[in-house]
């Protein structure tokens, strides 16, 4: 948890987005299981981006009574839009930001359990946790996919969090400060291990879900999803952990190549070296490349200090623009 304690208002508002691509035939369902009413809130609002819809999802929106809609002019990707809705609920004077699906995936009776922790000053970021192993339409290697991609989270993030790829989380004003994402493929892992790497306090509570309406517009395909998940994992890890991951790169490379040193040394001193110098050459480029790697570690290191400060200088001007003149 950060040092900085972050103290709600009297008066609380709760806002809860909903980012949308092409929705206007679930939106409205979505909408109307949203509750106005929240325990600890006295104002509830509800934010729908629309991420370069080609239908009348914006249309629909405001027919439902939504008070803010934010456009993209072009589909940016579920990360923009989920990025998008923090800043415009920000704006917006939210003290807890809700997000959830507009395919109706997640049982909105089920907000006030995300919002409570925050609530209660025990978390800063709360992730609902689907009943995976219940979920009928999940096929079993998909079931299989996503405990072994939320275990995979847990480790790079060192969090507790149980169901990664869940969009259904509440976040309060703290939070969503100090969040920033950086790929456009999705907003899950990486706000995860972006709030593990800063401190923020995550907590996972249990939550239903409602009948599949659609099929999954960011899993088109599990080849695709596996991809895509890893690419988005490792360029995380080298966002958030430069050193670790170049220097255990490094160290790798660098005890292969001594292996294959020693190995060509062995049969050197044996007599029989001039056949074995495919090892040497081997054992020569993991060597350099494990030298190599620990230098950019040393760089990456010094880039990342420099790229807290900077988000720092961020969390501080995007306090001052929004709240100032506030009791923080």
């Amino acid at each position: 948890m950060n040092n900085i304690k972050y103290i709600m208002r009297h008066e609380r508002k709760l806002v809860i987005q909903i980012p949308c691509y092409n929705e206007a035939e679930t939106l409205a369902l979505a909408i109307r299981e949203l509750p106005r009413e929240v325990p600890g809130f006295q104002k509830v609002e509800f934010l729908v981006i629309d991420d370069g819809s080609t239908d009348n999802t914006a249309e629909v929106a405001a027919a439902c009574g939504v008070e803010h809609i934010v456009r993209h002019h072009a589909n940016l990707g579920l990360a923009r839009a989920f990025m998008s809705g923090l800043h415009a609920a920000l704006s917006a004077d939210a003290d807890v930001i809700v997000n959830t699906d507009a395919d109706n995936q997640y049982d909105a009776r089920d907000i006030p359990l995300l919002t409570q922790p925050i609530l209660d000053g025990k978390a800063q970021y709360v992730i609902g946790t689907r009943p995976i192993s219940e979920i009928r339409h999940f096929s079993p290697l998909k079931k299989m996919l996503q405990k072994f991609g939320s275990f995979m989270v847990r480790k790079f993030s060192g969090t507790v969090v149980e169901d990664a790829p869940s969009g259904f989380r509440a976040l309060s004003r703290e939070a969503a400060l100090r969040m920033n994402v950086f790929n456009n493929y999705t907003y899950t892992l990486e706000t995860i291990i972006q709030a593990g790497y800063k401190n923020l306090g995550i907590l996972c509570v249990p939550i239903h879900v409602n009948e599949d309406l659609r099929p999954s517009r960011l899993v088109k395909s599990i080849p695709q999803y596996i991809k895509r998940s890893a690419f988005t994992m490792i360029r995380i890890a080298i966002l958030y952990y430069p050193f670790r991951f170049f220097m255990t790169l490094g160290i790798g490379c660098f005890c292969i190549g001594s292996i294959l040193g020693c190995r060509f040394l062995w049969y050197f001193f044996q007599g029989a070296g001039s056949g074995k110098i495919q090892s040497l050459l081997l054992a020569a480029l993991f060597l350099l490349t494990g030298v190599i790697a620990g230098m950019i570690a040393f760089v990456a290191d010094l880039l990342a200090v420099n790229r807290m400060m900077l988000e720092d200088i961020q969390y501080t001007m995007r306090r001052a623009k929004l709240f100032d003149g506030e009791e923080k």
